[in-house]
């Protein structure tokens, strides 16, 4: 699911309202305002922050200028996204590394994500030159010390990971050394976690954070609990003082109770979110982006930032020339199809695009299983037939349904498909030759 899909379509019904009267009145912004606050209620968002948010937006969008204009509408929906970003955090907190080494103390409840987070950011980092080493320091938990190495093991990064026999302090103490010696010139400590929070967890994480003296204390919050998250938030603030927020699940069944809440409860910045399972699967948080896709404004930024990681400049030219010869085939499809796959899960890539429903080329429930069957047709054609569609008659089709164990009637949609596909996408092939050269790799 699309982050924050089922407040987005909330959003996106309050806005289709106000775009129904001829003339946006004070009263149809009141009842817009209604639908707002059920909308975030719902979605689990704090009540106080509910109240000030729909009092500011309501207040601003009962102005004159925005009454008397000529899209009203609009107006208003710039306002909410202008409100959402301030609620969000106004501005990305990026995670600054200064020290010798640099160290980052994550910390947060069993089962928030926290040892995956710790895989992540440390793949993050090296992918950015930076020399990690990641240290098992919860001592509660042998599986959380097995988990960190064998993620360590995944992301080819190091892991310091004495045991649970030595006091975590020891073990901190010990990974600072190590980090010199074999010059690591970041350390991210994996500390404990519980299942609530108790003051025997937060007096050890005390006692790590002062040993430590870390550049960061990053909280891990499970984004799926909602109004727990900012109660949990709360607490780790007043005792240990986090710097940062990390929200994991955001691509499970989040209603967002969470992200919207917990910077404006606690004044401690969001600085990453996690969307999936994979290492790769992690994003800085950006206000102005998250609040975009909230309202269905898309992400492209984002978008474009994941298919630069993916996508070989060289091969991107490449791609390009073959679009304006027309000699673009279901083999250059199949491989754009494995590319889009690396990228991310279907539906959060296609909730970056800006008021995508998804309609038209590759048609409504694009999903990892409408991805699988693609690529399975595609496997059953033979070599000639990936370079010459046009070549794929009617006997042909049957042999590669039965082939990919699909229907005819798939094996029709696909190729009409490709071919609109390819018409659009040449289309956007001379939209780009009229940008600077270059574009977008400059």
């Amino acid at each position: 699911m699309p982050v924050f899909q089922d407040l987005g379509n909330k959003f996106a019904r309050v806005f289709k309202e106000l775009r129904g009267h001829g003339k946006v009145r004070e009263q149809h912004v009141q009842a817009a305002m209604k639908e707002v606050r059920r909308a975030l209620l719902e979605a689990d968002v704090n009540y106080k922050v509910v109240k000030e948010f729909v009092g500011r937006v309501g207040e601003r969008s009962i102005g004159q200028s925005v009454l008397s204009s000529l899209t009203p509408d609009q107006q208003i929906i710039k306002i909410v996204h202008e409100e959402l970003v301030t609620l969000l955090g106004s501005a990305p907190a990026p995670l600054s590394l200064s020290g010798s080494p640099a160290s980052v103390m994550v910390c947060g409840l069993q089962g928030a994500g926290k040892t995956s987070f710790c895989a992540k950011l440390a793949a993050s980092l090296a992918a950015k030159g930076r020399r990690p080493l990641l240290v098992a320091a919860d001592i509660h938990r042998p599986a959380a010390v097995e988990q960190l190495v064998v993620l360590a093991g995944q992301t080819d990064v190091p892991a310091y990971a004495p045991g649970t026999s030595i006091p975590a302090t020891e073990i901190v103490r010990g990974a600072l050394a190590e980090a010199r010696r074999a010059l690591r010139d970041t350390v991210i400590v994996d500390t404990a976690g519980r299942l609530h929070v108790d003051q025997e967890m937060m007096d050890e994480l005390a006692a790590v954070k002062e040993t430590l003296d870390p550049d960061h204390v990053l909280l891990v919050l499970d984004a799926m609990t909602g109004q727990e998250a900012v109660a949990v938030a709360q607490e780790f603030r007043d005792q240990i003082g986090c710097t940062g927020v990390v929200l994991t699940k955001l691509d499970g069944d989040t209603r967002g109770g969470a992200a919207l809440s917990v910077r404006a409860v606690t004044g401690v910045p969001i600085q990453f979110v996690c969307v999936g399972e994979k290492t790769g699967d992690l994003e800085p948080f950006y206000p102005d982006r998250m609040a975009g896709r909230i309202l269905g404004m898309g992400d492209v930024v984002s978008l474009v930032e994941k298919a630069r990681e993916t996508i070989d400049e060289k091969e991107a030219r490449e791609l390009e020339r073959k679009l304006r010869k027309e000699s673009f085939t279901l083999e250059d499809f199949l491989g754009q199809l494995q590319r889009l796959k690396k990228m991310g899960p279907v539906d959060q890539l296609i909730g970056m695009l800006p008021g995508m429903k998804v309609k038209g080329a590759l048609a409504p429930d694009v999903g990892e299983g409408e991805l699988k069957k693609i690529e399975a047709i595609i496997r059953s054609m033979t070599p000639e037939e990936r370079r010459s569609p046009q070549l794929i008659d009617g006997s042909r089709r049957k042999r590669i349904a039965r082939g990919s164990g699909t229907a005819v009637q798939d094996v029709n949609r696909l190729l009409d498909q490709f071919q609109q596909m390819r018409r659009m996408m040449k289309r956007v092939s001379k939209f780009a030759g009229s940008m600077p050269a270059g574009f977008p790799f400059q």
